[in-house]
């Protein structure tokens, strides 16, 4: 596949070599290939567009260059043909140390995929569960480190970063917890389904995190947020991602109800319950 760069982002081929379950929900799926010497990010929450074959393909069928019209041209493959496309972010990018080869991770939650769910597995969380080393996939991915996709960005002189997220932004929120400076306050809530989803999480900065349960009966995030008691702050930075419609209560208690300016608030929207990716995309969202 012909990977031509059209900066900041270009289209990388990859293959599975491994996969380590992290939970009853999670799966982090590590990616290999040449093309990756070319692949550049700063972390924290990069987004990527991932590629997946659908059942029966070796590959992924993508357009062969990435430019202006990669969209129109993906779009124009037959539906049982083209590529499922879904957005991740990073979790982790890493080199040996002569630069001759590199690995990325992905982390996958695992939606209906045990038997008897109540709602079918998507065609991410079915490949996911089932992913084996040697599978291939590709991605768009920055070739460039700081690049647009990356949208956790605290203004100078933050003096308290506040996060939630669900497992969808739990890789990015890890990531971004990664990259704290020593001593920065965060104030954090992340949730999971189930308890075994909990995972450790390693930051420099003076992090207190707080891990809600949905099936142990967890407060929603607006509850957990509204009852907390934040630290003072003259200049309070917000990153919240997940469920849109939890994204956007919480970004609305954050502003109208805590005061904090609307500029320092970063909202992300990974998915809308009720709503495939798909339909999302249909809908302009």
């Amino acid at each position: 596949m012909t990977t031509a760069v059209a900066a900041p982002f270009r289209f990388f081929s990859l293959q599975v070599v491994r996969t380590r379950r992290l939970g009853p929900s999670l799966v982090r799926i590590t990616f290999a290939g040449p093309d990756l010497l070319a692949f550049h990010s700063d972390g924290r929450d990069q987004s990527l567009s991932l590629f997946l074959p659908h059942p029966g393909q070796p590959e992924p069928v993508v357009p062969l260059e990435y430019g202006d019209n990669w969209w129109h041209a993906w779009r124009e493959l037959p539906d049982d043909v083209r590529a499922v496309m879904r957005s991740y972010t990073l979790r982790a990018l890493r080199r040996d140390a002569h630069g001759d080869t590199a690995e990325i991770d992905i982390d996958f939650v695992l939606h209906g995929v045990e038997p008897g769910a109540a709602v079918p597995a998507g065609p991410a969380s079915r490949w996911a569960s089932t992913a084996a080393p040697g599978d291939r996939v590709a991605l768009i991915g920055p070739a460039i480190a700081d690049n647009r996709a990356i949208r956790f960005r605290p203004p100078e002189g933050t003096d308290l970063v506040v996060m939630w997220g669900d497992e969808t932004a739990l890789p990015a929120a890890s990531a971004i917890l990664e990259s704290l400076p020593s001593g920065l306050r965060a104030r954090v809530w992340l949730e999971v389904q189930q308890a075994e989803d909990i995972q450790e999480l390693t930051t420099a900065a003076d992090a207190e995190i707080t891990w809600l349960v949905r099936s142990a009966g967890a407060p929603t995030a607006v509850e957990a947020v509204r009852d907390a008691r934040l630290p003072p702050a003259e200049q309070p930075y917000a990153w919240i991602a997940g469920e849109s419609g939890r994204v956007k209560e919480l970004r609305r208690h954050l502003v109208r109800e805590r005061c904090v300016d609307k500029r320092a608030v970063t909202f992300v929207g990974y998915w809308r319950e009720g709503l495939t990716e798909e339909q999302l995309r249909a809908r302009g969202e």
